[in-house]
């Protein structure tokens, strides 16, 4: 058992850099340690930015370091990552907090990792090189190919198989992409040489030697958002593999979640510079599952980051919905069985103030879309539904384009900002819906976390659309504490999810302000914007 006996350190972001708190004193002598690590770290690579977080047992941040990167926008519809930037950027802020919070590798009892999911790269084993750009979850040039198997009858095979249906969003289609637009991928591909990964699997594999024997290996929560797997048998299927037209050669193996037996080890070499086991890999919405200690079945939480992802814990049981949601692997655990969960995925929520800030130009920092916003008390009709990559969960509509109704010459710039805040709760209230005629349980409560959560107009909203409270965690980064959490289980550094569930404390909550008769009203006004976005462009 690992107990920390110092304060909770805390080394925060000031100007790009790391500002350590006032008396801060390290527990290690200059020789090398005490042998007893005190920390556990988490790699979060995100859409947007990348960040290296340390946590203490009692899940206090120790440190952290966030960078961005580049949105590659080549074409409508089209969003990439620079996967050699990735991992620059990755190793930048492992490097950062390592040398500005004076920490060493011995200081961390093991690594966790949790990333954006379903976006999806290809490389060279060989020689390490990528093939192009990352092709991000957004993205939705696949269009075509997933239409083309829905309208094939293979859409049904592919739900029941993968949980998920045919649609831009997931893995799969960006593959079989990749392998017929991109000269010599497939010959390269059917001899082994060039292979496939999500984020996670890209940044293991550099983590634990690259070229030099780096590991090629996924875990079943990532590997379920690719339209590859099959959620019974956890493993790759070849009559889904058949449909992509993927050679079976170029793919990770799966491995559960988190388990003692490390994935890998970093190396001399890498941004650690030392040997540290890596026990843990997680899709970030289930990260944060973890990081909210959903852990028992009926056990909720919402995401806010880029998008939006509502998940609800499933326990053992493959729960098919029937109203737009999708099945997928919560997390797998060593031996134990595979928990799964029913997930409402919405592309752009905080990707639409994003865009406020760097297309429009009417803020100029995420922050001061409450500032703006708050300068009315409502949009006074007026609706932003920000469908950039279609409409994920509950729709489903790839036709669908984004679309801003209700404008007068009356309207602002404060009346847009509010209506975008209006429309990452609007959002999260469809999904809730379909949730709950799905699975039977209707939320008492809404655990919320991520980026936007920092929004306190947007919580309030999400209050006032919802009709039920929303809460926050004292720690609301919960995908990356997630990722600590599931990699200090497996390492021993916490007994069980007890001692998790014992570290969880609420920062705020928000209780409903808005009368029925107004909620009614505005979710009616949503639904009817929601039917001006579809039909848009022509698919398949």
């Amino acid at each position: 058992m690992y107990i920390v006996n110092l304060p909770a350190v805390r080394y925060l972001p000031l100007n790009g850099r790391l500002s350590p708190s006032v008396g801060y004193t390290k527990k290690r002598d200059e020789q090398g340690g005490d042998g007893v690590a005190d920390f556990v770290g988490a790699v979060d690579q995100g859409t947007t930015s990348t960040r290296f977080m340390v946590f203490d047992h009692s899940g206090a941040e120790v440190a952290r370091h966030q960078l961005e990167h580049t949105q590659v926008l080549p074409r409508p519809g089209w969003v990439e990552h620079n996967p050699a930037e990735i991992w620059e950027r990755t190793s930048a802020v492992i490097k950062t907090v390592l040398n500005t919070a004076n920490l060493a590798v011995s200081d961390l009892a093991a690594l966790g990792l949790t990333n954006q999911r379903e976006t999806t790269l290809v490389w060279n084993r060989r020689t390490g090189r990528p093939y192009g750009n990352a092709i991000v979850w957004q993205d939705t040039r696949t269009d075509t190919i997933a239409a083309a198997l829905d309208r094939a009858g293979h859409g049904e095979l592919i739900r029941h198989k993968a949980g998920l249906p045919p649609a831009t969003y997931f893995s799969g289609g960006k593959l079989r992409w990749m392998l017929e637009h991109i000269d010599g991928l497939r010959s390269d591909a059917g001899r082994g040489e060039a292979v496939f990964g999500t984020v996670d699997t890209w940044l293991l594999w550099n983590l634990t030697g690259g070229t030099e024997g780096g590991v090629h290996a996924t875990d079943v929560t990532n590997a379920s958002r690719t339209m590859l797997m099959d959620l019974r048998t956890l493993d790759w299927d070849d009559e889904l593999l058949e449909l992509f037209t993927v050679p079976r050669a170029m793919l990770p193996r799966i491995a559960p979640s988190a388990a003692p037996e490390p994935y890998g080890l970093t190396t001399s070499q890498g941004p650690f510079g030392g040997e540290l086991p890596i026990t843990a890999v997680l899709g970030d919405q289930q990260a944060a599952m973890a990081g909210q200690v959903c852990f028992a079945p009926g056990a909720a939480k919402n995401t806010y980051g880029t998008g939006n992802f509502l998940l609800l814990n499933t326990g053992t049981d493959i729960v098919r919905s029937a109203r737009g949601l999708l099945t997928t692997v919560c997390f797998k655990f060593g031996a134990e069985p595979a928990t799964y969960a029913l997930e409402g995925s919405i592309a752009v929520t905080g990707a639409a103030v994003q865009w406020l800030r760097d297309q429009l130009g009417i803020i100029t920092s995420a922050a001061q879309s409450e500032t703006l916003a708050a300068q009315v008390t409502g949009t006074e009709g007026v609706y932003f539904v920000p469908a950039f990559s279609g409409l994920f969960a509950p729709y489903w509509r790839a036709d669908a384009r984004g679309a801003i109704v209700g404008l007068s010459r009356f309207h602002t710039g404060a009346h847009l900002a509010r209506a975008t805040l209006e429309s990452i709760a609007y959002q999260t209230r469809d999904v809730a819906e379909a949730m709950a005629l799905d699975s039977g349980v209707r939320l008492d409560v809404l655990k919320v976390d991520g980026g936007v959560t920092a929004n306190d107009l947007a919580m309030q909203l999400q209050a006032d659309i919802l009709g039920v409270p929303v809460s926050r965690p004292v720690v609301a980064e919960t995908t990356a504490l997630g990722a600590a959490y599931a990699a200090g289980l497996a390492a021993g550094f916490w007994r069980d999810t007890g001692e998790l569930r014992a570290n969880w404390h609420e920062s705020r909550r928000w209780e409903p302000t808005w009368t029925e008769d107004r909620r009614a009203a505005g979710y009616a006004g949503w639904h009817k914007a929601v039917q001006r976005t579809l039909d848009w462009v022509d698919v398949g």
